[in-house]
């Protein structure tokens, strides 16, 4: 695997079939080795969930959405969120993706937890937001929170992701 570059990534975001869509500010986005996903919306939990092997009895909690102030802010108690993007990520059957949390988010004592973009992985993401610092933290609508970077598998595949949350939240 090779991890693409700025350049190569502009290229690809500008291209047709875009690797991100629906970027609040394309330039501010894209850093050296990743393109920067913003904050749509904020969620808490309600219930619980389960998962298990064959997805027979998986449960997804149901959640409730946190409302952003006037000035487009959210306090958010210490404790556990699931977050949407704005961005839609495409995923062609080349690549893959693995996201990480903005350094600034850990200084304020949060945490998003990710997974892997799969090859063939076309939507609108979720991701988990933890709460650690004490005194809670505030997010702003369209914050650039996570840093998404796509990796070169040197050959195509010929089936990609196709589970559950292919094509979620578009």
């Amino acid at each position: 695997m090779t991890l693409l570059s700025r350049n190569e990534l502009r290229e690809l975001i500008n291209s047709e079939t875009t690797l991100v869509e629906n970027m609040v500010d394309t330039e501010t986005q894209l850093q050296p080795n990743s393109v920067e996903l913003t904050l749509k919306g904020i969620e808490t939990y309600t219930n619980s969930g389960a998962v298990d092997f064959d997805n027979s009895e998986r449960k997804i909690p149901s959640t409730e959405p946190v409302e952003f102030d006037e000035n487009g802010w959210a306090h958010l108690e210490p404790g556990v969120y699931k977050i949407t993007f704005n961005e839609i990520v495409n995923i062609p059957l080349d690549r893959a993706a693995i996201a990480r949390p903005r350094s600034t988010l850990l200084r304020c004592g949060a945490n998003i937890g990710t997974a892997v973009w799969d090859s063939g992985y076309r939507g609108r993401s979720e991701s988990m937001l933890v709460v650690y610092n004490p005194y809670g933290f505030r997010l702003k609508r369209n914050a650039r929170v996570m840093q998404l970077m796509f990796f070169d598998l040197h050959s195509e595949l010929t089936e990609g992701y196709s589970g559950q949350y292919q094509h979620e939240n578009l």
